[in-house]
């Protein structure tokens, strides 16, 4: 009897941990997600153990069976290797076997966050309640430093002779409020969020407050599963980032149109202006798009519009501006010429001026 006991408290992890998984599994099924949902066997979103680990464990728990029926232990051992064996010949997918066109034109599963509570909170505006730990408050703070950390590291691997001021820029695409809110709206997010109720009629304010909430998700997400959940977030956010990165690398000179134009045609006295040319749209789901035209004074010509633009902030539609300039390329080099000439003509009659000394 007692030797029975011993085996069942041996041979009992297995189904602790089969119990964990469950409650996880049933915390999944009872989580609201929106648009997107996730298969129990597959996806993104499924927390998996680390396989070393879990095999590992196997093994250490069959070193302390000390005695086992005829012929019982050895058919254990061989069903361990083999299925040792089997998990790590699998390759585990990596960031670079995910392509830019795979999510392109729609969201990669939402991960489920395993603890209600924080789920609550992120919906939660501190507006509507005055207890932070019951609002994300404080989760959005935490979930902005991981989301500029994941989105570094990303550009750092995937450009990796790009200088650290592009990082910056592009890295901005990625996370600001217009991007954030985007992803969350596509999720849902704005049906679930408990808001002050004149939030949905400002569109600066609405866009911020979404950012807010995807920034708060992606702390909960991480805080919610202390193993596996900061590998959760940073796959689920490389696999929205990517489609965007995409578009970065197939144009690569457009966030570095400004300065390529100023460095064409600029001189002394002489002034390129960013001006909007109508007011910005302003969408439903909260993003609004800028139309801004650039334009010159100077080298015999006013107020010349040289190219116009449009983006979901003034910086991106002004690039986008200054690149429709530079691809103007008859205009552009007509301007450059006179500017050669004109500083040509002002450094020699500055060379023929009498000096000090007779």
């Amino acid at each position: 009897m007692l030797m029975d006991l011993k085996r069942k408290s041996v041979l009992a992890p297995g189904v602790s941990s089969s119990d964990k998984l469950s409650k996880k599994a049933k915390n999944t099924a009872n989580t609201p997600q929106s648009g997107n949902t996730l298969k129990d066997d597959q996806g993104p979103g499924k927390h998996q153990l680390p396989t070393d680990k879990l095999v590992e464990d196997v093994l250490e728990k069959l070193r302390m069976i000390e005695s086992q029926p005829p012929g019982l232990k050895p058919a254990i051992v061989k069903a361990a290797v083999e299925l040792t064996r089997a998990l790590r010949s699998v390759k585990p997918a990596t960031s670079s076997d995910v392509t830019c066109e795979t999510y392109k034109g729609r969201l990669p599963p939402l991960p489920s966050i395993l603890d209600e509570k924080l789920e609550s909170a992120v919906f939660t505006h501190p507006g509507v309640n005055s207890n932070h730990n019951t609002t994300y408050d404080r989760l959005e703070i935490l979930g902005d430093a991981y989301i500029e950390l994941i989105a570094t590291k990303l550009i750092w691997t995937k450009f990796d002779q790009m200088a650290s001021g592009r990082i910056s820029q592009i890295r901005e695409l990625l996370v600001k409020n217009e991007t954030l809110s985007e992803y969350a709206t596509g999720y849902g997010f704005d049906k679930r969020a408990i808001v002050p109720p004149d939030y949905v009629t400002q569109p600066k304010r609405w866009t911020k407050t979404m950012g807010d909430i995807f920034e708060a998700y992606v702390a909960a997400i991480i805080l919610s599963d202390p193993i596996c959940g900061y590998s959760v977030a940073e796959k689920w956010l490389k696999e929205l980032w990517l489609p965007k990165l995409g578009d970065v690398d197939a144009r690569p000179s457009v966030c570095h149109a400004k300065e390529h134009l100023a460095k064409k045609i600029m001189g002394r006295g002489i002034k390129l202006r960013y001006v909007d040319e109508r007011p910005p749209i302003q969408h439903r789901n909260g993003i609004q798009t800028f139309f801004i035209g650039v334009y010159l004074t100077g080298w015999g010509w006013h107020d010349e519009c040289l190219g116009s633009g449009q983006g979901p902030s003034k910086g991106i539609a002004g690039n986008a501006a200054a690149q429709a300039a530079l691809q103007n390329r008859v205009l552009t080099d007509e301007i450059a010429s006179v500017k050669k000439r004109q500083e040509s003509k002002a450094t020699s009659q500055s060379a023929a001026e009498p000096g000090d000394c007779a």
